[in-house]
């Protein structure tokens, strides 16, 4: 089965002034399957959102190469990157970024419009993924008017209304207690399963890592398997 993200052999390097660098990813490798679930852990600095906003095309890499289904981001036009990222990748981040003058329905339709949908359909499609959600009598609010739960449940019905191939989630939950956690856990994984979703997951959360298929820890710039004796970092 052909991987629908990959990083292969993927370096980053930060100049950091006086001719000094500082090394966060020194070499990469990762592959992850349609509809599978992985989770990255690791310690804080350790490069995790960095290795996130490299597979979301967000950032580049200093050397290695990104695919999402087998094409290769260093071949893109920048036009193309912007739609691969409308089209098949889906992000969720610890803080919404809903935009604030929108209402909840507007937000989730907005990247429906940019790809080109027409408003009618966009909005069907918008007022379907919200109620699924849990947000059908919360469509017309605007953020502000929404409790944290669910400002992060309008954020993931964003990330999914595009039917992504990979969903790219950075502490999902971490903005929130643990009732609304646990709530955000159980909708990201119900609608990953059902709609067939893959999603790479960086978390300190251990209950949400050992509900994916696979954990990787990110230390010394490498990835490897977490040990099933170990505790996550």
């Amino acid at each position: 089965m052909n991987a629908v993200i990959e990083a292969l052999g993927v370096k980053k390097v930060y100049p950091t002034g006086g001719g000094t660098t500082l090394e966060v990813l020194s070499h990469v490798d990762m592959a992850v399957q349609p509809g599978e679930v992985v989770a990255i852990v690791g310690t804080s600095g350790s490069g995790k959102s960095t290795l996130l906003h490299l597979l979301g095309a967000l950032d580049d890499p200093t050397a290695g190469e990104i695919r999402a289904d087998g094409e290769s981001y260093a071949e893109l036009s920048a036009g193309q990157r912007d739609r691969l990222r409308n089209e098949k990748l889906g992000f969720v981040f610890q803080f919404h970024h809903l935009l604030r003058e929108f209402s909840a329905l507007e937000n989730v339709m907005m990247p429906l419009l940019i790809a080109g949908w027409t408003e009618a359909k966009a909005r069907s499609r918008a007022e379907e993924i919200l109620a699924e959600v849990g947000l059908a009598g919360r469509m017309t609010h605007r953020p502000a008017a929404l409790s944290g739960g669910e400002q992060q449940r309008c954020a993931v019905a964003r990330a999914l209304v595009h039917d992504p191939r990979v969903v790219l989630a950075d502490e999902p939950s971490g903005n929130l207690d643990n009732f609304n956690s646990e709530r955000l856990h159980d909708l990201l994984f119900g609608m990953a399963r059902a709609l067939e979703i893959a999603m790479v997951l960086v978390t300190h959360n251990p209950t949400l890592a050992q509900r994916s298929d696979r954990v990787l820890v990110l230390e010394n710039g490498r990835l490897r398997k977490l040990d099933s004796a170990e505790v996550l970092p």
